[in-house]
């Protein structure tokens, strides 16, 4: 299974929020799509990436208003990303290693999608319980 198959499955929606907003905002959005990370766009070009992470570690190192921080100031500028086509036990090593757990899609210079950790375990765990399936078909006959 690869991360196109995953996406196939999951919808290719992605949240996202302008640099100059304002971590309020992120929280804001988060809550909403109930999700953990938003994509961080200048204009029409993703410039980086914020996570719920960002904004806790924001909470505990600063005293000033979420209502006063610009994303552009908390997020993540290295954006780490994976082609369609990567296997699901690529993606998983890529993200223990960079202790990440939002991980955007993209063919070519199009943003096709953002897979989680969570989108990762459940494509896994389906992908063996459905071979956990067949193989005790095969064997009880």
């Amino acid at each position: 299974m690869n991360l196109r198959e995953i996406i196939k499955q999951k919808g290719s929606a992605v949240h996202s929020i302008q640099s100059t907003a304002r971590l309020s905002d992120v929280v804001d959005q988060l809550v909403r799509h109930n999700c953990g990370a938003l994509l961080v766009y200048e204009g029409a070009k993703v410039v980086g990436i914020i996570t719920e992470r960002d904004v806790l570690r924001t909470c505990a190192q600063h005293d000033e208003p979420l209502e006063s921080i610009p994303v552009e100031a908390r997020m993540t500028r290295e954006l780490v990303t994976a082609r369609p086509e990567a296997p699901i036990s690529e993606v998983m090593g890529l993200l223990t290693r960079r202790r990440i757990r939002h991980l955007p899609v993209v063919e070519g210079d199009k943003l096709v999608g953002i897979v989680s950790i969570g989108d990762i375990v459940k494509a896994q765990h389906d992908l063996l319980t459905m071979e956990n399936h067949y193989l005790k078909e095969y064997l009880m006959g």
